[in-house]
């Protein structure tokens, strides 16, 4: 790996495996997952999760704008979470990593390659690199043939780790591991993926993550992927009609929008319903750009993700706009579930929980 721009003594695909949290820092709330291995290789434990709310300005389009504040909200998560963990695995916003593949000569040794591979971010990086935190991993054989083999280079500008980094170390944790969202949100794909029928062998899946304030689009094709794209719509947006319409607190409208707490009968017909048309119009635009826009016409399935993939008749309403087989994200469904988690709260948290659940993941990545 490359030593000399690492001024923090963290790397986006280093393997790891002292026992770390998974924490999940978006623009509504901090989500920690802690998963446990079972015995004799059977499968991982949830043992324990927590979702605490942000106020809102704390995180914007994925910078940290009040490390103090969010610092506050993750250590009062922690706390609650009731565990003695004390490492972290953070993510990173994808649009705040800049990845790009590339070929070099197989035979190099590692020093070497980290010498030509920070020769080659000089191409793509529009940054001093002095200024940014800079990474690599080799994934394999190259197309090209044997003479070569594929790096993936990855590298984000030392201030935006650095600000993820502050509010662990506020909050008294410590950040071992710094990935990014999209990788962390594949990983627990695919254990959402295991519940599909063959799997997704030779499939085309979209994940649609349903945030705050932006939904994104990601098209995995035989677990690779394919296409990203995010989409200015989020459930904000129906936290702030609720807000408005029924003068609630932003804490108020959430808890109603999630269920708890009862809304008057209009809420259904005149705030939800059109919330779910306009999401399921939104995600069926997405796709035929997405068909357009390359060489694959369809999609097997669409996985909803997010904390708004659970609101009542979505799924049915993208089944339907997007003519595609629709479930809702649940990467914990092939676990065993730790007797202090309630199900029924964990059926409804289960889709916000894909980012957590993949860096959580992190903990057993082969060393």
């Amino acid at each position: 790996m490359i030593k000399v721009n690492f001024d923090i003594p963290l790397d986006l695909f280093r393997t790891a495996t002292p026992p770390m949290l998974g924490v999940d820092i978006s623009t509504s709330s901090i989500k920690l997952v802690e998963l446990g291995a079972l015995p004799k290789n059977a499968g991982y434990i949830l043992e324990r999760y927590a979702i605490e709310p942000l106020p809102k300005g704390a995180v914007q389009d994925g910078n940290i704008d009040k490390i103090e504040v969010v610092a506050s909200a993750l250590q009062h998560g922690w706390k609650r979470l009731g565990s003695r963990i004390a490492n972290v695995a953070l993510a990173l916003p994808t649009a705040a990593v800049i990845t790009k593949k590339i070929s070099l000569p197989a035979e190099l040794n590692e020093e070497d390659m980290e010498y030509q591979v920070e020769a080659e971010a000089n191409q793509y990086i529009p940054f001093s690199l002095d200024e940014v935190n800079l990474d690599f991993q080799v994934l394999g054989a190259s197309a090209a043939g044997e003479e070569e083999v594929e790096v993936l280079l990855a590298a984000s500008r030392k201030a935006n780790i650095e600000d993820y980094v502050a509010v662990a170390q506020t909050a008294g944790l410590k950040a071992v591991v710094v990935d990014v969202e999209s990788y962390a949100r594949e990983r627990a794909l695919f254990l959402v993926g295991e519940q599909l029928p063959n799997g997704v062998r030779d499939k085309c899946v979209a994940f649609i993550d349903i945030g705050a304030a932006s939904l994104n689009l990601d098209v995995l094709c035989n677990g690779q992927s394919v296409y990203t794209r995010d989409h200015q719509l989020g459930g904000e947006q129906l936290t702030q009609q609720i807000q408005d319409a029924f003068g609630l607190s932003r804490e108020k409208a959430e808890a109603g929008k999630r269920g708890e707490g009862v809304l008057s009968a209009s809420y259904a017909h005149d705030l939800l319903q059109p919330f779910v048309d306009n999401v399921a119009a939104e995600i069926t635009r997405a796709l035929q750009f997405f068909y357009t826009s390359s060489q694959y016409a369809q999609v097997d399935y669409v996985v909803l993700a997010g904390g708004s993939a659970v609101l009542p008749g979505l799924d049915a309403a993208v089944a339907a706009a997007a003519e595609v087989n629709t479930l809702v994200a649940n990467p914990f469904a092939g676990m065993t579930i730790s007797s202090r988690i309630r199900p029924e709260l964990l059926q409804r948290d289960a889709p916000a929980l894909m980012t957590a659940c993949g860096l959580a993941l992190r903990r057993f990545d082969p060393s």
